[in-house]
């Protein structure tokens, strides 16, 4: 393990930074083979409040719910395409629209991300996989309770989305039409990357239409009846309200497009 230090803004309303906070966390770096590596970050155990109140968000991020976390690692950054093909080998590669080893991979399915998992835990001799809806929201909101990790409100300072929409009272921005590479943004407080933006990021967890029945610890909801899954964080074609730290859709196992990605988790000890 590493230190690494870094710092994170914090927008108002009106999308102007009131705030530079210095973090540090600790990083484990997986050697992955040819100099291709895959950092992860330790997320800290905690408790928080996941979901949405009721007068704010959508009806599937209710009821609001306290989740207590263990700790764990996940990925600094989405899964890049030089990363993919270091893990999968020879296995033809997915069929992104945007190209280039250091940009995340896209048009990866549930499915897709399930063998590289795999493949990368056989790697590495350690557990990989998705991560969990609970851990993935506790890793996006790193301490925070506002609408977004880095404050009120979102802009294209800090993320990559469709700017040309609003979600307060900030300026319009930008609408990119493109993925970027891993550290153009900068990170939350807990040191991830692109957690607003980018992609959409697969869960090992089954959907459910809200949270009455959802874990309330780390672990992922499965329903093997269910054939959809949950993606988190929105991408570069969405307005900012879907890129929200609480901001869920559903997907089928077998969807691929050019809008979903995926990190990685695995155990602390």
């Amino acid at each position: 393990m590493i230190t690494v230090e870094f710092e994170t803004p914090t927008l108002n309303e009106k999308g102007e930074i009131i705030a530079r906070t210095h973090h540090s966390v600790q990083q484990f770096t997986e050697d992955l083979g040819n100099g291709i590596q895959l950092d992860m970050i330790l997320i800290p155990a905690g408790l928080f409040q996941m979901g949405s109140p009721r007068h704010l968000g959508n009806m599937d991020e209710q009821p609001q719910h306290l989740v207590s976390i263990k700790p764990f690692l996940i990925g600094k950054f989405l899964i890049t395409q030089a990363q993919w093909k270091a893990v999968m080998g020879k296995l033809p590669p997915p069929p992104c629209r945007f190209k280039g080893d250091n940009l995340p991979v896209e048009r990866v399915s549930w499915n897709d991300a399930q063998k590289f998992c795999q493949r990368l835990s056989k790697k590495a001799g350690r557990n990989y996989k998705l991560p969990s809806e609970t851990q993935w929201e506790y890793a996006c909101r790193a301490g925070t309770t506002t609408p977004f990790s880095f404050g009120e409100t979102l802009t294209n300072d800090v993320a990559n989305f469709n700017g040309e929409h609003t979600f307060r009272e900030e300026p319009r921005g930008f609408y990119f039409h493109c993925t970027n590479e891993g550290g153009k943004f900068p990170p939350n407080a807990f040191g991830m990357y692109d957690m607003h933006g980018n992609l959409w990021e697969l869960c090992s967890d089954n959907w459910l239409d809200d949270y009455s029945s959802s874990p309330r610890d780390g672990s992922f909801y499965q329903n093997k009846d269910s054939r959809y899954h949950v993606v988190r964080g929105g991408s570069w074609h969405e307005p900012p309200a879907l890129c929200r730290s609480a901001a869920r859709i559903k997907v089928l196992g077998s969807d691929a497009e050019e809008f979903i990605g995926f990190r990685v988790v695995c155990d602390s000890s």
